[in-house]
C-alpha cells in the first residue's frame, strides 16, 4: 500500500508534470509511483519526496531535467505496463481454461454497471429538487462508472484496431530498442 506522503508527493508532480498520469494505472501503480518519484529525487537531488517537488516547481531547469529524465524511463515504464497487461490477461485466460470463472473481474464489472444505472436513475427520478452541484457530482461518479465499464470492454476484448496497431507499433519499436 502506497503511503499517504508519497501519494501527494506524486498528486503535485502530476500538477506540474501532466504527462505521468497515463502511467498511474494497474497493478504495478506503486512500482511506477516509486520509479517517478526516484527520478524526481535523483535529479534534484534531495533525500525525500516533497522538497524533489518543491525544488522541480521552483527551478525551471530542474523541471526541463526532470521532464527529460522521464521520457528517458518512459520506455521502462511503458514496459512495465505493457507486460502488467499481457499478466492480467495470462491469468485470465488460465482461470477460464481451468473451467472455473472469474468471480473478481464479474463482480467489479456488475458493481460498475450497477452504479452507472443508480447513478443515471436519481439524475432522471430528482433531477427537478436536485441542487445544480449535486447532479454535477452524480454526473461525474456516472462518468466514472462508465468508464470502468469501458476499460473492462477493452481488456475483455480488446481496443479498437487504431489503438491496437499503435500498441503493435509501439512494441515493435520497444523490442528493437531491447
Amino acid at each position: 500500500m502506497i503511503s499517504t506522503p508519497l501519494l501527494q508527493a506524486v498528486l503535485s508532480l502530476v500538477q506540474i508534470s501532466p504527462r505521468i498520469t497515463r502511467w498511474l494505472s494497474g497493478s504495478s501503480f506503486e512500482i511506477v509511483i516509486q520509479r517517478i518519484l526516484d527520478i524526481a529525487k535523483d535529479v534534484t537531488q534531495s533525500h525525500n519526496e516533497a522538497d524533489a517537488v518543491e525544488k522541480l516547481k521552483k527551478d525551471k531547469q530542474m523541471f526541463f531535467l526532470f521532464q527529460r529524465a522521464l521520457i528517458n524511463s518512459e520506455r521502462e515504464i511503458e514496459l512495465s505496463l505493457i507486460r502488467d497487461k499481457e499478466n492480467a490477461r495470462t491469468r485470465d485466460i488460465a482461470i477460464i481454461n481451468s473451467g472455473r470463472r472469474n468471480k473478481r473481474a464479474d463482480v467489479m464489472v456488475i458493481a460498475a454497471a450497477i452504479g452507472l444505472v443508480i447513478c443515471l436513475a436519481v439524475i432522471v427520478v430528482y433531477h427537478q429538487s436536485l441542487p445544480g452541484e449535486a447532479i454535477g457530482i452524480i454526473s461525474t461518479v456516472a462518468g466514472i462508472f462508465g468508464s470502468c465499464l469501458k476499460d473492462a470492454y477493452n481488456f475483455e476484448f480488446g481496443s479498437s484496431r487504431g489503438s491496437k496497431e499503435k500498441d503493435q507499433t509501439v512494441a515493435s519499436i520497444l523490442n528493437k530498442m531491447s
